[in-house]
C-alpha cells in the first residue's frame, strides 16, 4: 500500500509562492520548445510564440466517420459531438498533453470515441504530459493535469473511449463477430471480433479518462474503456479511468494485453471480462466509491468454451469503501487465473463469490485459479467466510489453500503503486 507523503507538496507550494512573489516569472526565461513545461513566449506547453505553428485556446469539433488520418494536438481542446469514429485503414494520433472533451448527449447522442475494425488509434502520452479523455463542463486548460469544478463524484456527463478489433470472441451462435453495446446495428461500424489474435488497434499509453459513463439505453451505460474483440498487437498501458458511470474497463473477447491501469470511483465494476478475453491483466488497481458494484466482475465464454478462452489477471489492489461491495463475481463458467492479488477497506458483506453451475464446474476442473492472495478482513469478519457462493464441498480449499488472512502492514501481494504516480488519483492525494 501507498500513502501519499504531503511533506515534499508542502515544500514545493511554499517554494512556487516565494518565487511567485519575486519579479522573474517564467515568461522571462527563454522558450524550450520541448521540456513539458509553458515558459518564454510560449501561449501552451511547448507551443505558440516562438514555438510555432501553436495557437493559443483553439477549440476544435469533432463529429462522425474520420475518412483520412489525423494528428490532434496539445495546443488545442479537441470536443467530441457524438459519436466519432476512427474508420477502417484510418490512424488518428494524439499528441502528449492533448485534452479531449466529450460533450453531454443520452443514448444515441452520447459522446465516444470509436476506434473501427481496421482503424488505428496513436495515442502515446507521458507521466508528465498524459492524455486526457474528460466532459465538457470540465474546466481544464492546455497545459494542466486538472482542472477545479469536478471531483469523483461527477459521472455519466459524457461517453467513453471504445476500440474495436478483429481478434477472436467467444459469442452466442459461435458468431465470429458482434455488433458492440450502445452502437445501433445499422450503423457502419460496431463491429467487432474475428480470426486474427494479433490484431493492431494501435498504442493507447499514458491516457487518464473521466467523468464518463453516459447512459445509451435505460440502465445501460457506457465503460471509461471498451475493448471489443481487440488484438494483442495492440499497446495498452498506463491508463487511468475516473469517475465513470459504469465499468472502468471491460473486455469482449479479444487477446490483447493490458498493463499498468488504475480504475477509481466507477459506478459499477471496476474490471469486468466477457466474452472469452484471453489476454492477461498485469498491474492494477481499483479504488472503490460508495456507489462502486463489484471490484472484480468476470464472465464466461457465451458461446463454445475452449482452453484457449482463459484470462489472467496478477498483480493486483482491490480498495474497498466500506460499502457491500464484493471483491469478486466469478460468472457463467469462465475461465480465468486470478494471481497476487490484495484487498482491504471492504465492508462486512464482501466475497469472492463463485456465480452458478458453470463456474463451480470450472473451478472443480482447476480452471478458476487463485495464487497469493492477501485479504485485510473487515472487522467482526470469520476467513471462512471469505470464499462463498456455488461450488462442490471441499473446492473452496482451491481458494483458501493459496489465500491468507493479514494485517495491513503485512501485505506482501498487489499491485506496484510507484507506477501511478502520474495520475489524477495521485495528484488528489488517493492513498493505494
Amino acid at each position: 500500500m501507498k500513502k501519499i507523503n504531503f511533506l515534499p507538496i508542502i515544500v514545493l507550494a511554499a517554494m512556487f509562492a516565494v518565487a511567485c512573489s519575486g519579479d522573474d516569472d517564467s515568461s522571462s526565461q527563454p522558450a524550450t520548445c520541448s521540456d513539458g513545461i509553458q515558459n518564454g513566449d510560449e501561449t501552451g506547453v511547448d507551443c505558440g510564440g516562438s514555438c510555432e505553428p501553436c495557437e493559443a485556446g483553439s477549440e476544435v469539433t469533432k463529429s462522425g466517420i474520420l475518412e483520412e488520418d489525423e494528428t490532434w494536438t496539445a495546443d488545442k481542446i479537441y470536443f467530441l459531438e457524438g459519436k466519432v469514429v476512427v474508420g477502417e485503414d484510418v490512424t488518428l494520433t494524439i499528441e502528449p498533453g492533448t485534452i479531449i472533451k466529450g460533450k453531454p448527449g443520452q443514448q444515441s447522442l452520447a459522446s465516444a470515441l470509436v476506434v473501427d475494425q481496421g482503424g488505428v488509434l496513436m495515442a502515446q502520452g507521458t507521466a508528465e504530459n498524459p492524455i486526457i479523455f474528460t466532459a465538457e463542463s470540465d474546466n481544464i486548460q492546455p497545459g494542466e493535469l486538472y482542472g477545479s469544478n469536478l471531483d469523483e463524484e461527477d459521472n455519466g456527463l459524457w461517453g467513453g473511449v471504445i476500440i474495436l478489433g478483429k481478434a477472436p470472441i467467444s459469442a452466442p451462435g459461435d458468431s465470429e463477430t458482434a455488433q458492440i453495446e450502445g452502437i445501433p446495428a445499422s450503423e457502419s461500424y460496431g463491429q467487432y471480433g474475428g480470426t486474427d489474435p494479433d490484431d493492431n488497434s494501435g498504442i493507447i499509453r499514458y491516457i487518464s479518462i473521466r467523468h464518463g459513463g453516459v447512459a445509451i439505453a435505460p440502465d445501460n451505460e457506457i465503460n471509461g474503456l471498451t475493448l471489443g474483440g481487440v488484438g494483442r498487437g495492440t499497446t495498452i498501458e498506463n491508463v487511468e479511468i475516473v469517475a465513470n458511470q459504469d465499468d472502468g474497463i471491460e473486455w469482449f473477447g479479444g487477446t490483447v494485453n493490458v498493463t499498468n491501469a488504475l480504475v477509481w470511483a466507477q459506478g459499477d465494476d471496476g474490471f469486468d471480462t466477457d466474452q472469452g478475453w484471453s489476454g492477461t491483466m498485469d498491474n492494477g488497481i481499483v479504488i472503490m466509491s460508495s456507489i462502486s458494484g463489484t471490484a472484480l466482475e468476470m464472465d464466461g465464454p457465451e458461446g463454445t468454451t475452449g482452453a484457449d478462452m482463459t484470462h489472467t489477471l496478477k498483480n493486483i489492489t482491490l480498495i474497498g469503501a466500506g460499502t457491500t461491495s464484493g471483491y469478486a463475481d466469478l460468472r457463467d463458467g469462465l475461465l480465468v487465473n486470478l494471481e497476487n492479488v490484495l484487498a482491504y477497506g471492504f465492508g462486512a458483506e464482501a466475497t469472492v463469490k463463485i456465480n452458478g453451475a458453470d463456474s463451480a464446474t470450472e473451478l472443480a476442473n482447476d480452471n478458476i485459479t487463485f495464487l497469493d492472495w492477501q485479504i485485510v478482513l473487515p472487522e467482526n469478519v470469520n476467513w471462512e467466510n471469505i470464499f462463498a457462493g456455488d461450488f462442490e464441498p471441499g473446492d473452496d480449499t482451491k481458494f483458501y489453500n493459496n489465500a491468507e488472512a493479514i494485517d495491513a502492514a503485512d501485505a506482501t501481494s498487489g499491485a506496484n503503486a510507484s507506477v501511478f504516480d502520474w495520475t489524477y488519483a495521485a495528484a488528489m492525494g488517493v492513498e493505494f
